[in-house]
C-alpha cells in the first residue's frame, strides 16, 4: 500500500507516520507539508509545499496512491471563524478534491475531534466547523470516506505536540495516565492506537463512517 500523510509534524501525525514507516504492507509513504522531515528511511518521501491551497504544479506526484491519512490541523482558540474555516475547511477540502481528481480509487481518512456537529448548526464554532468538513468529505466519492474523532490522545514512543500548552499538559498528567485510560477508557486513544486504526481502516475498512475512540480501540484489537 501507498499512502499520503498531511501533518506529518503534529502529535497524530507523527503517530501516524510511525505506525506507517513499522508496517511491512506499507511500501511508500509520501509526506506533504510546510516543515521538512529528517532522518526517515528510504520509503518515506518529503515533499515541501508552500501553498496548501493549490497543487496544479505538483499533481503528477500525487497519483498511484491507495491512502490519505490526513492529520492536519489547528486550534480555534484565539481565531474567527472564517479563519479557522480556511484552516480546517477549506485548506482540507482543496487537497481532497485534488487527490480524488488523481486518485478517485484511494480511502481518504480525516482526522477530526470528539464533539464534532454533523448538524452544522450548534453553539460552537470549532464543532460546527469540523462537522462541516466531515460533511462535505463524505460527498466526494473516494473509495472510502472516513473521519476519525479522537478525544483525549496519549503521545507514546517520544512524541509530542508541537504547542507549548499541550507538551506542558501532557507533561503534568502523564504521571496520572494509567488512572486516567482505565476510568475513560472510552475517551482517550494513544498515538499508536490511532495511527493503527488508521493503516487497519485503510486496508480494510469499516463499517460506519465516523469512528470515535472506542472504534479505534476495537478496530485495533480486530487487526491480524
Amino acid at each position: 500500500m501507498k499512502v499520503i500523510i498531511f501533518g506529518a509534524t503534529g502529535m497524530i501525525g507523527q503517530g501516524a507516520l510511525r505506525e506507517c514507516i513499522q508496517d511491512v504492507n506499507i511500501e511508500q509513504i509520501l509526506v506533504i507539508g510546510r516543515t521538512p522531515i529528517y532522518n526517515h528511511p528510504p520509503k518515506v518521501r518529503v515533499l515541501i509545499q508552500a501553498d496548501l491551497m493549490n497543487y496544479d504544479e505538483i499533481e503528477s506526484e500525487l497519483t498511484g496512491y491507495d491512502a490519505c491519512f490526513f492529520c492536519l490541523g489547528t486550534t480555534s482558540a484565539g481565531k474567527s471563524e472564517a479563519e479557522y474555516t480556511l484552516i480546517t475547511y477549506d485548506l482540507t477540502l482543496a487537497a481532497a478534491r485534488t487527490l480524488f481528481k488523481v486518485n478517485p480509487q484511494m480511502v481518504f481518512i480525516y482526522v477530526s475531534a470528539m464533539g464534532a456537529d454533523s448538524t452544522e448548526k450548534g453553539p460552537i464554532m470549532w464543532a460546527r466547523v469540523r462537522g462541516k468538513t466531515e460533511n462535505e468529505l463524505l460527498r466526494i466519492p473516494f473509495k472510502g470516506v472516513y473521519c476519525f474523532r479522537p478525544g483525549f490522545i496519549q503521545p507514546l514512543d517520544g512524541i509530542e505536540s508541537k504547542t507549548k500548552w499541550t507538551r506542558l499538559f501532557y507533561k503534568l498528567t502523564k504521571p496520572l495516565m494509567p488512572l486516567l485510560t482505565r476510568v475513560f477508557a472510552k475517551s482517550i486513544s494513544s498515538t499508536q492506537q490511532i495511527g493503527q486504526a488508521m493503516i487497519m481502516v485503510a486496508t480494510t475498512g469499516a463499517n460506519k463512517k465516523i469512528l470515535s475512540t472506542a472504534d479505534f480501540a476495537d478496530t485495533v484489537r480486530k487487526s491480524p
